[in-house]
């Protein structure tokens, strides 16, 4: 096992989906965002289908739906140490087969991979201005993966509708107060936004993440889903949450 461990990494448990996933602190950890947008995402079940996870990180999406599905998933990241944690854990969990890592940039990537051949593209983005970035302590790695240093919530919306084909689906994660700008895009790009789900810290607190699904080229009709609360008075997770991370015995 250590020998697939570099630096500070550790191999941690997908435990709802029986599955390990490399991750350090220093450099990746995936959140709760990463379980939330694998879970809301359609996804085509047979085996013919194919998916795409655009901003990949370490490869916590397409484990998380690689549960759900037999279709081929392929996941887009940018640094190479982040696609190198994922791929190591694509093949510690013996997923060869049906999760190909691409160390890539988003930007123009449907050129390289198809232009409109996939059922389903997931995008958890940087969700931050790239003048955010000088946060005091924050490594290049998370200082790339949490702000739009080489990626616009624009840029990665235009790619996922390159990629996907007429009817297919985008999932983003996101924060509240870029609903708008997500809205848009989408519809700049032929993507139609047909439900919505907001998560909550608690009862009483304002939403803080937000879950979007488009199809391209779509009918108006948007569909608000119920609100997601994930602790709930006793500052423990919800039954809802306990769920999605831990599985039927969590």
């Amino acid at each position: 096992m250590d020998e697939i461990l570099q630096d500070d990494e550790r191999l941690d448990y997908l435990l709802a989906e029986d599955l390990r996933i490399i991750q350090s602190p220093s450099v990746f950890s995936f959140s709760l965002d990463a379980v939330l947008l694998a879970r809301f995402a359609y996804v085509p079940l047979q085996q013919t289908g194919k998916i795409v996870d655009i901003c990949a990180g370490n490869g916590a999406i397409p484990l998380f739906l690689s549960a759900r599905t037999n279709a081929t998933i392929t996941a887009v990241e940018l640094q190479e140490r982040l696609a190198n944690m994922a791929e190591r854990s694509v093949r510690y969990n013996g997923l060869e087969s049906r999760i190909r890592i691409l160390n890539d940039d988003v930007i123009g990537i449907a050129a390289k991979i198809g232009y409109e051949k996939y059922d389903t593209v997931t995008c958890n983005p940087p969700y931050f201005p790239a003048h955010e970035a000088s946060e005091k302590n924050l490594s290049e790695h998370l200082a790339i993966a949490r702000h739009e240093i080489h990626l616009t919530l624009e840029q990665a919306i235009q790619s996922a509708s390159e990629l996907l084909k007429q009817g297919g689906k985008a999932a983003f994660v996101h924060r509240p107060g870029r609903l708008l700008d997500i809205v848009t895009a989408m519809r700049a790009n032929r993507l139609e936004p047909k439900r919505i789900q907001f998560i909550y810290p608690k009862e009483g607190k304002e939403a803080n993440t937000l879950l979007i699904e488009a199809i391209k080229d779509g009918k108006p009709d948007l569909k608000v889903l119920p609100p997601l609360y994930v602790y709930g008075a006793d500052n423990e997770y919800t039954e809802e949450v306990r769920l999605l991370l831990y599985g039927q015995n969590g």
